[in-house]
């Protein structure tokens, strides 16, 4: 027999977070999983903390993330992808709480449509969660497609790690980048969204993000230098897989170009614009407008205030 579901889930000095996690986990209405607990070296008692669940519970299995991944949550989930044994993959934190029909959707979905992943939508919350579930089973739904690429990318329509089903199949070729810390989840699903499989999105909360500053998005919001520079990385990874795969419209162009300037790194303009094939003119707009932008932002500002006014 083998688990219909399998729950990867990377841990790293969560001791104080995981147990209520994993309980939530234990809490689902559909009951066929193995959820596998990768730690990455950490250092706190989650071990001891985790143990009685361990003992009681079989469909919890605890693995040292091994030397041949690279220490990190893609390590961590691309060793995970190695051992799964269910028909179906989904990606959990240590530090969130997932609603208990979470499974049971997720799996009816893929069940009854030909589709490769199920998303759902995710919320946060901060300190103590409430456990006020909405158990109903009356939601609207839309299927995606490749044609929604633009959208995923542009984060219009949010592809969280922690808020996708997949099928297995997905990851028979597609795994994640292992030296990113930051953004590749976004980089991954974004290659498996481009190579054509399809899915379907449905509109109901089934996962709880817990906020707090040691988070990887906490701690690429206060600048750390790791989470920037693999953020800068992806976003390149990601131009050059639209590139190579003839995805890289004039939407993704411009996107990328004011995402360069937003994160003021010239390196994201270059590559796009030499991916496009970009004319001499449009280069030297765009890279002496990149220049001269600091000078150019304050009156800009102050132009969209008066339009606004």
């Amino acid at each position: 027999m083998t688990a219909k579901v399998t729950i990867i889930m990377a841990t790293y000095n969560r001791a104080h977070f995981i147990i209520e996690s994993l309980q939530s986990i234990q809490q689902q209405t559909f009951t066929d999983w193995e959820c596998l607990i990768i730690d990455d070296g950490g250092t706190d008692n989650t071990l001891a903390v985790i143990t009685h669940i361990l003992e009681n519970d079989n469909r919890f299995k605890y693995l040292k993330s091994p030397e041949n991944h690279i220490k990190g949550l893609p390590g961590c989930r691309n060793y995970g992808l190695d051992l799964a044994k269910g028909d179906y993959i989904i990606f959990f934190d240590d530090d969130d709480i997932v609603h208990p029909q979470n499974l049971e959707l997720c799996v009816l979905e893929l069940s009854r449509n030909k589709m490769s992943f199920c998303r759902y939508l995710r919320e946060v919350f901060f300190d103590d969660f409430h456990y006020n579930f909405d158990y109903s089973k009356n939601y609207t739904s839309f299927n995606i497609d490749a044609n929604d690429l633009e959208k995923m990318l542009k984060n219009e329509l949010p592809f969280n790690s922690c808020a996708v089903m997949w099928k297995k199949e997905c990851f028979s070729n597609h795994r994640f980048v292992e030296h990113l810390m930051y953004a590749e989840e976004w980089e991954l699903y974004s290659r498996i969204l481009s190579d054509g499989f399809k899915g379907i999105s449905i509109d109901k909360c089934l996962f709880y993000g817990r906020k707090h500053p040691n988070s990887n998005t906490g701690e690429f919001n206060s600048n750390d230098p790791v989470r920037r520079a693999s953020n800068l990385m992806a976003i390149h990874l990601v131009i050059d897989n639209l590139f190579k795969k003839g995805l890289l419209t004039s939407n993704l162009v411009q996107y990328f170009i004011r995402l360069g300037f937003f994160l003021k790194e010239i390196s994201v303009i270059e590559d796009v614009l030499k991916c496009s094939n970009a004319g001499t003119l449009k280069k030297v707009k765009y890279l002496w407008g990149y220049k001269i932008y600091p000078v150019l932002k304050p009156i800009f500002y102050m132009k969209a205030k008066l339009k606004k006014s």
